[in-house]
């Protein structure tokens, strides 16, 4: 239970965190938005365990924890790359679907079968995320989109290898230290490709708020996740932190007042089921 609840709550973190990213985004570009919440995330995090004392980790755990990074980091860059080249509501649920779907076979072979009525919540926790990300006029034909699905799913694949590793980086027990190793490493590769596309730093100061939320939330996201697959198995947090997308249009259905289609509505339900099923 205790995995669930820190699963969900990394959802709601990892949601809360797009949605404020997505609105730092529209005033000052994806990329700068990224850079300054990953220093963000970084300052805080210091902060923290500067307080906490948490033991620094030996260099494995900080490789490994670098490298989770610069492939959450590479996945959020082909993400956003993606939205500019094809569908928005297909690059959103095929990139969070892989997501999950990697950490689970993991899961699987390491950890033995769950049991049939966990199997089926993640099931329908892929089903909710599919329909979650849609958007007013879903998808009709995905088939005469496959050319859009490489990044999407490319992404995917790298989101879904940050949660494998980022867990294997944080087995003995450490959480804060491996998050900052996670940051900088994103933040070196994002750094990298800021200067490589001669992209300008500058940021509009009206998006400095939402950069902070955004790295603020993020660090909750990540903290929760780690939390969630120490707790329990690996495949069930990253099932559920995968539902990620159910908080942000909800969040937008409070802020922005965007009105939920058919399908979203849908989606919420399945999601709801998904996780009573992967707690029975």
């Amino acid at each position: 239970m205790l995995s669930i609840l820190y699963g969900l709550i990394s959802a709601v973190g990892w949601g809360a965190g797009d949605f404020s990213g997505g609105l730092a985004a529209r005033k000052t570009g994806a990329h700068r938005a990224v850079f300054y919440s990953e220093i963000a995330g970084i300052l805080i995090l210091l902060v923290v365990v500067t307080i906490v004392g948490e033991p620094v980790p030996n260099l494995r755990v900080w490789l490994l924890a670098m490298l989770a990074g610069v492939l959450g980091t590479a996945g959020l860059i082909l993400l956003y790359h993606s939205m500019t080249l094809g569908l928005m509501s297909i690059a959103t649920p095929v990139s969070a679907l892989l997501a999950a779907v990697l950490p689970v076979l993991v899961g699987m072979v390491r950890e033995g079968f769950p049991g049939w009525l966990t199997f089926i919540g993640f099931g329908l926790a892929l089903y909710s995320v599919w329909m979650i990300s849609q958007g007013k006029d879903g998808v009709t034909d995905i088939l005469a989109h496959i050319a859009d699905l490489k990044l999407p799913l490319l992404a995917g694949f790298c989101f879904g290898l940050f949660f494998v590793i980022m867990h294997e980086a944080t087995r003995e027990g450490a959480t804060l230290w491996p998050m900052v190793g996670s940051r900088t490493g994103g933040l070196i590769l994002v750094s990298l490709y800021l200067v490589f596309t001669r992209t300008s730093l500058k940021v509009n100061s009206a998006a400095w708020p939402y950069i902070l939320v955004n790295g603020v939330f993020d660090i909750c996201g990540n903290g929760f996740f780690i939390l969630a697959a120490q707790a329990g198995r690996l495949d069930v947090a990253s099932v559920l932190g995968s539902l990620y997308p159910g908080a942000t249009v909800i969040l937008a259905l409070f802020f922005l007042k965007e009105r939920l289609s058919r399908a979203q509505w849908i989606g919420i339900a399945a999601a709801l089921i998904a996780i009573l099923l992967m707690t029975i």
